[in-house]
């Protein structure tokens, strides 16, 4: 369940911030970047490292706390975790599409390692990604936000590009064992290990 949580967390952590840059047009950079880092780190040692350390998750566990305590300021956010779960199971069901987000992430490691994942060009990159690939599934991941940012290519590519590493948390929360009758069933044992890993 340990395990399980971060994953979570980096789920929460990621749309949060889809949420953030919808509506301001821009990321926080502390807590996006974990996220756009873990798309490439396929080989992670533990799940831990998929994010860079616990502490990088930090902000997602928070809202987790108060997803479980009843206490979330965002009703968005549950909402957009279920579309991107559901989604989740249609894309690992495609062979085709995960060979083809594969190929693709693969394409940036490079740039991604040299300039940083948050840099436009990878941004770009990973937008277009999505866009190629996950957006043709259904259900469709639908983001409210202020018309103005979104009408801007630069930020829908972002917003994109964080959606990409909400599926790879969603991708690892399942691998984990994770599933959505965990979020009814086991929510006191799920609010138990966030506040482990948050000191209490």
């Amino acid at each position: 369940m340990s395990d399980r949580v971060l994953a979570l967390a980096g789920l929460a952590q990621a749309l949060a911030q889809v949420r953030r840059i919808a509506d301001t047009g821009q990321a926080e950079s502390a807590a996006v970047n974990p996220v756009l880092d873990s798309v490439f780190r396929v080989d992670a040692a533990s799940t831990a490292d998929v994010y860079g350390g616990v502490d990088n998750v930090r902000p997602g566990l928070a809202l987790l706390r108060d997803y479980f305590e009843s206490r979330i300021a965002d009703e968005h956010l549950p909402r957009l975790a279920l579309a991107v779960m559901q989604l989740e199971r249609r894309f690992s069901g495609d062979g085709e599409k995960v060979d083809r987000v594969q190929e693709g992430i693969l394409a940036q490691a490079d740039a991604a390692r040299v300039s940083g994942s948050s840099h436009p060009d990878v941004l770009a990159a990973l937008g277009r990604l999505y866009s190629e690939t996950l957006s043709h599934l259904r259900p469709r991941v639908l983001v409210q936000g202020n018309p103005h940012y979104l009408g801007q290519p630069d930020v829908v590519a972002e917003v994109r590009a964080v959606l990409l590493g909400a599926m790879r948390s969603a991708v690892l929360w399942r691998q984990l064992g994770g599933s959505l009758w965990d979020l009814l069933l086991r929510r006191s044992q799920l609010l138990a290990a966030v506040r482990a890993h948050l000191g209490g």
